[in-house]
């Protein structure tokens, strides 16, 4: 492992992290070298693959975007109302990124002048308002004499509108940013957002932990026309139970 990562600091590996799935370079994840990614990735730890071929590792997969900006960027800004300091803290102690764990030391664990020190270089702060909306498109699937099956809502995507650098701060590496045209712009609005998971739960924690709340939904229901319609892998009783629904959260 360790002559594969030797060949190139830029090459660009995937990630599965608690089933969240996220994509960056060795470079990346050895810019602290003596931390646990930088042993792993330089070929001092062994490290396992998943059934995709992607590096696994058995942590918290959605706090892990705070550990890879934080490598990125060398500082970490974390929402207004972030709840999970304590968790996220112990990910940076098992990730060996003792610069983050102390920034995170509790207020009521240190004095006024070591939390300022201790904050002040990883950015963290408040985060401007705005608004984002989340859509998703499902089916219900049923099961035998019409009843409902265990997995009765399926979602194919949950597609993602609003302004970039919301987008961007909300959902991280779990936001995929292929089918939008302008990505190079971040001083913009989009629509062609989509999540990389198709969990709507798991976005809904995601808004809340950034401080948005939701304030207007809606949904509708389809009815299919026939057989003919159907797309690969759906059978007609499933085919019948089509809903799309919309949810607009803000932080003000």
């Amino acid at each position: 492992m360790a002559s594969e990562m030797a060949n190139s600091t830029s090459q660009i590996v995937e990630l599965n992290v608690g089933g969240v799935g996220y994509t960056t370079t060795i470079q990346t994840l050895t810019k602290e070298p003596e931390s646990y990614l930088g042993q792993v990735f330089r070929g001092k730890i062994a490290q396992i693959k998943d059934s995709k071929g992607r590096y696994f590792i058995d942590r918290d997969g959605v706090l892990f975007r705070y550990i890879l900006d934080y490598l990125r960027n060398q500082k970490i800004i974390l929402p207004e109302s972030f709840a999970e300091r304590d968790r996220l803290r112990a990910e940076a102690e098992f990730y060996k990124l003792e610069t983050l764990a102390k920034a995170l030391i509790p207020l009521k664990a240190t004095s006024a002048d070591e939390l300022t020190s201790s904050l002040t270089p990883l950015g963290i702060t408040s985060k401007a308002p705005g608004y984002v909306m989340l859509g998703y498109r499902g089916t219900f699937a049923f099961g035998r004499d019409g009843l409902a099956d265990v997995k009765f809502r399926k979602l194919s995507r949950i597609l993602v509108s609003g302004r970039v650098t919301l987008c961007r701060e909300i959902f991280g590496e779990t936001l995929n940013e292929s089918r939008d045209p302008d990505r190079g712009m971040t001083d913009r609005y989009s629509s062609r957002f989509f999540l990389k998971h198709s969990y709507i739960e798991q976005a809904f924690d995601m808004l809340q932990e950034a401080g948005f709340s939701c304030v207007a939904s809606c949904g509708s229901g389809t009815a299919s026309i026939g057989p003919n319609d159907l797309k690969p892998g759906m059978d007609s009783e499933e085919n019948r139970w089509n809903h799309y629904n919309e949810f607009v959260f803000v932080r003000n």
